[in-house]
């Protein structure tokens, strides 16, 4: 069973990172549309030191304080009873590999961006993130706290995004170049990290469906009436997250290329004599 921090603290990173890609790809893309690259992850501009790599110090020290506690405080250091791992928190132990995994993904593009000893080109680095993305949604699939009902409901809408981080991900390693991918892996992220806030406020704070509610860790519905219309509900609130960020984007393009497009960036949009006719 989880909890609302333990969902909220995820959802903002996942959050932070998502719409930071958004906006970056956007600029990228008016500024010089024709020299594009998908990057798995985004300098702070005008920055040369420690602060241009903001990115990737958010998702490693952010990965490694809630893997500290998820695997120190939630376990107590309770790792182990009577010589085999503590069935009691599995549920921690799984969530701690799968944050090992970004923390890794951190440390190593720190790693291969700041020192000579691991020189990886972009499209490796994506390839390592999407392991990160794979073992969450294994993590997620295969979970030792087996989720029904409800629960487990949103948390199947929360695989299918993670789903749509790794094939965006892995697309940008074999689409290099092309604009539509790398802004779809911001969006991905974006929306599971909006998905991770949306399951914390409905199965643990104050947007429970009603004819639900949490009692003894559980969420239980008092009828399959109820429990129906709590899913039909998240089918909505994923349309209004969907709905919101796309109109999120379409209004930051416009932003983005008043401010920092270039003169060129209509002519990709320009229609080529004799085309137009029929």
């Amino acid at each position: 069973m989880g909890s609302f921090k333990g969902h909220a603290l995820p959802g903002s990173l996942f959050l932070l990172v998502g719409m930071w890609h958004i906006w970056c790809s956007l600029v990228r893309y008016v500024s010089n549309p024709k020299a594009f690259r998908v990057r798995v992850w985004n300098p702070v501009p005008g920055f040369d030191g420690k602060l241009k790599y903001l990115e990737l110090y958010l998702v490693a020290v952010g990965a490694f304080i809630d893997l500290c506690i998820e695997l120190l405080y939630s376990t107590h250091l309770k790792f182990f009873v009577d010589g085999v791992l503590n069935p009691s928190h599995m549920n921690d132990f799984e969530h701690s590999g799968m944050l090992l995994m970004f923390f890794i993904f951190g440390v190593v593009s720190l790693l291969s961006e700041k020192t000579r000893f691991l020189p990886l080109p972009e499209g490796a680095l994506c390839l390592v993130a999407a392991t990160a993305f794979c073992a969450e949604y294994l993590l997620f699939y295969f979970h030792s706290t087996t989720h029904k009902g409800l629960e487990g409901y949103y948390h199947l809408l929360l695989v299918l995004l993670i789903a749509l981080c790794i094939l965006s991900t892995v697309a940008g390693t074999l689409l290099p170049t092309s604009f539509p991918i790398d802004l779809s892996s911001g969006i991905a992220i974006t929306l599971q990290g909006l998905w991770f806030y949306q399951t914390a406020f409905s199965l643990y704070g104050p947007m429970v469906p009603d004819g639900c509610q949490l009692k003894n860790d559980q969420v239980t519905c008092r009828s399959m009436a109820s429990q129906v219309r709590g899913e039909l509900l998240a089918n909505f609130q994923l349309f209004a997250l969907v709905l919101g960020v796309l109109v999120g984007v379409v209004v930051s393009y416009g932003f983005a290329a008043s401010k920092y497009g270039r003169s060129d960036l209509q002519s990709l949009h320009v229609v080529p004599d004799g085309l137009d006719k029929d």
